[in-house]
């Protein structure tokens, strides 16, 4: 056999073999883009709608210049169009009172919940604790076993409790509700983000002369740093867009986003255009934290899995 024919035989199977390879490639990429479609088109039909008249909002049109002419009807609703955002406007004040109140809430209770959470988590992945018959895996599975009880179980109770408690219409009381709604959560994933930690590190500071808490302030947290932004991000949202709880213990002073997107049905129908519009300013600052922090929610998802 003459080296040319050798050679050129090597080429086909080397194309035999890259052909299929390159199909899937294509196949993979074409379901992930479809994928991509599928997430972002609620987003898409979110913003088109704020844009869109009743009319275009009854047929289902869905193409900007091509289905409907765009407007500004949503945004003006809200006091946020080109030609009322330098006017005095009493919706506006509204949407930024309860922007302002979610903020705060959301923030500090994810905040409250991360540092309990990481605390917790610590001490259970680091340290051997009995409540009577309740070892580390037991406690581990009683708070999360607190995110099976349904929200309207606990209506009556909290209700009656924050009436007593003067803790109605307060934010105060939706920050201490928020805590513990998403403090299981925290705890669930900052155990496993401190599991993948070896212990050396800490023996090792421990013998340069740190205690527990220096150890943990120096070597173990910035090591859990990624996955306490994770379980932070993941808090925020969840807090961020709680509507049951926020309906139920509000009424003026501490109602949040999400209370007032509902409130946009009325008699005369659903103000379609205004809820899109509302909607796509509430989730904006939720896409904002998400591209700029996605690094670590890579980073701290996938920490827990690297033993």
């Amino acid at each position: 056999m003459t080296t040319e024919t050798q050679i050129f035989r090597d080429g086909e199977s080397d194309r035999a073999y890259r052909a299929p390879f390159a199909l899937s490639k294509v196949a993979i990429y074409a379901l992930l883009i479809a994928w991509a479609i599928i997430c972002l088109f609620p987003i898409y039909w979110t913003i088109t709608t704020s844009f869109k008249a009743a009319p275009d909002v009854m047929q289902g049109n869905m193409i900007p210049y091509v289905d409907f002419e765009p407007k500004w009807l949503g945004w003006r609703a809200l006091g946020l169009s080109p030609e009322t955002i330098g006017q005095i406007s009493t919706p506006r004040e509204e949407f930024l009172r309860r922007f302002w109140n979610s903020t705060i809430i959301s923030v500090s209770a994810s905040l409250l919940a991360v540092v309990l959470g990481s605390c917790a988590a610590y001490g259970l992945s680091r340290f051997s604790f009995r409540f009577g018959p309740m070892k580390n895996d037991d406690i581990s599975f009683f708070f999360l076993s607190q995110l099976i009880l349904p929200p309207v179980v606990l209506a009556l109770p909290f209700l009656i409790l924050y009436r007593e408690l003067d803790l109605l219409d307060s934010r105060i009381g939706l920050i201490l509700l928020y805590t513990l709604t998403v403090l299981p959560i925290v705890i669930w994933i900052m155990r496993d983000q401190f599991a993948a930690i070896p212990t050396e590190l800490e023996e090792a500071a421990m013998v340069d002369g740190l205690g527990i808490w220096g150890a943990f302030l120096t070597i173990i947290l910035p090591i859990a740093l990624p996955g306490m932004v994770a379980a932070f991000i993941l808090s925020l949202v969840l807090t961020w867009n709680e509507y049951f709880f926020a309906a139920l213990l509000t009424s003026t002073h501490a109602n949040t986003l999400p209370v007032m997107v509902a409130s946009q049905t009325g008699s005369q129908g659903i103000s379609w255009w205004s809820m899109a519009a509302l909607s796509f300013a509430a989730i904006l600052p939720l896409i904002i934290i998400g591209i700029v922090l996605e690094r670590f929610i890579i980073k701290g998802m996938a920490a827990g899995a690297v033993k």
